[in-house]
């Protein structure tokens, strides 16, 4: 087992596992266009698909999102997008992501928010893990380095080369927070197997072993992030605290996906599902050498308890931005679902679109409140306000938007002709006359409440709301936090014990 660093060799290959662990900037090109994204996947990695080795680039149960990753990346250099999703490096060197801003003033943060807002609105509020999201932890752990120096110096070097490494070369990242679900009732310290441990440290770097879930769009990412949730930080055994990146194709490593919910069916492209199904992946380690540039925290559980929650003050935000437009997707397909059977007009069916239509607005709403109220960070830089209590009410409402998609789809959500059913000369005129909507045509209607089954009622779509359920976190924590943190609950408690005193 190699425990040093290997001798570089190939400068310019991004692709070159030397080059990636020794973070060189070298052949940095900054933003990617889809082209050369879809080349720096080729780079020998062990991803499992349905019991073998698959290449990312070549197996057609991937070729959806990663065509649609590459048009993203494309669309970013098109006509007003450029302006609001690339930024140049102060050198005017490079072109790169406006993701990987560290907004010092409130200029570089609407920026920012207006970028991010552009990744999530081309995606539909489909892809959680739209490469923006982690972009910004990055962003986070770049702002948090100073911390982490306190642990020791060589950390917060790392933090701050790693994040130039990430914006220069336009890194898409995955991360895993959590445990393996093998027994939770058990501590990792009475079963090791249980959670990534570090089983050798020495001056060179760390070798871990054991497994992360649950790591979304590893498949199409070049590195992964390897840190603690709020559920595990708190570790019995220094070996389990470590803050680290990984690439990819680091020797020992092994992603096994799960089953694609790309759906092909019926002679349809399913949209939704074809494009933005991210993926989910459990990582394997054994026994993978982490050079020690790429380590930036080990053992201190206090500060991987307060740093979890430093690193996401702007993806959290961006998740937000993520679930807004998620909404607006739901609010214009439920509103012409109803419009194309004719029952817009009624009253329930009004006061459920009235609903649906609170919730973007509530959103909204928020998303300004949290962007009004800034924080200063440790390290100068401007942050949102906390969404603690927007993470606790997306994930309580999440279940009711499919809810009042299905209560007004009906049947008609499952019962629509297939591609061929349309094409069948014989069947068209039964189709034409008792198939169609109210001011559309079949063909329209089709295609509308096929949308409608991929948000609530195929795999893809219940996936979708399993994720927005519980990718915040354990919901009760999440308002616990909550309740531990509002500034104003004494001002709460104490206008009632006056109160009381005044009744005497």
């Amino acid at each position: 087992m190699n425990t040093t660093i290997p001798k570089l060799e190939a400068m310019d290959d991004f692709c070159s596992l030397d080059y990636k662990l020794q973070l060189c900037r070298s052949a940095a090109q900054g933003a990617w266009t889809g082209e050369r994204y879809i080349e720096s996947l080729k780079d020998g990695r062990q991803v499992w698909y349905d019991g073998e080795v698959i290449d990312v680039t070549r197996h057609p149960s991937f070729q959806g999102l990663l065509m649609a990753l590459a048009e993203l990346y494309d669309k970013q250099r098109l006509g007003n997008n450029s302006a609001d999703m690339l930024t140049e490096l102060d050198d005017g060197s490079l072109q790169v992501s406006a993701s990987y801003i560290v907004p010092s003033t409130r200029e570089e943060l609407d920026k920012k928010w207006r970028n991010s807002h552009k990744w999530m609105q081309l995606s539909y509020g489909q892809l959680p893990r739209v490469p923006d999201f982690m972009a910004n932890v990055v962003v986070g752990l770049y702002d948090f380095r100073h911390e982490l120096g306190k642990v020791d110096p060589q950390f917060e070097k790392n933090a701050e080369d790693y994040y130039h490494y990430c914006r220069e070369h336009d890194i898409c990242l995955t991360h895993a927070l959590g445990d393996p679900q093998i027994d939770r009732s058990a501590s990792p310290v009475e079963n090791p197997d249980h959670a990534l441990r570090v089983v050798k440290r020495t001056k060179e770097g760390i070798v871990v072993h054991g497994a992360k879930q649950l790591a979304t769009l590893a498949p199409y990412c070049h590195e992964a992030m390897i840190y603690l949730s709020p559920a595990f930080y708190m570790r019995e055994s220094p070996e389990f605290v470590a803050w680290f990146s990984v690439p990819m194709n680091a020797p020992g490593l092994k992603f096994l996906c799960r089953e694609s919910h790309a759906g092909t069916s019926n002679g349809f492209r399913h949209t939704f599902s074809q494009s933005y199904d991210e993926q989910d992946s459990m990582l394997f380690f054994d026994h993978v050498f982490i050079p020690m540039n790429r380590v930036f925290l080990l053992e201190n559980t206090e500060v991987a308890a307060k740093g979890f929650h430093e690193l996401n003050k702007w993806s959290l935000y961006v998740g937000q931005i993520r679930f807004y437009h998620r909404l607006r997707t739901f609010l214009g397909v439920t509103s012409l679902v109803a419009k194309s059977i004719g029952v817009d007009g009624f009253r329930e069916i009004m006061n459920r679109v009235g609903e649906l239509t609170s919730y973007v607005e509530l959103v909204r709403s928020c998303l300004v409140g949290i962007d009004s109220e800034t924080r200063i960070s440790s390290a100068g830089n401007i942050a949102p306000g906390s969404t603690l209590a927007l993470d606790s009410f997306a994930s309580q409402i999440a279940p009711r938007i499919n809810e009042i998609l299905r209560d007004i789809g009906g049947s008609g959500i499952i019962m629509q002709p297939s591609a061929k059913d349309l094409a069948n000369p014989e069947l068209r005129p039964y189709l034409e006359k008792y198939m169609k909507g109210k001011g559309v045509d079949v063909d329209f209607k089709t295609d509308l409440f096929r949308l409608a089954f991929e948000l609530i009622g195929d795999r893809f779509g219940a996936r979708q709301e399993l994720y927005e359920i519980w990718n915040r976190g354990d919901i009760v924590r999440t308002r616990m936090a909550l309740c531990k943190s509002y500034p104003d609950l004494n001002n709460c408690e104490e206008e009632i014990k006056d109160l009381i005193k005044e009744l005497k």
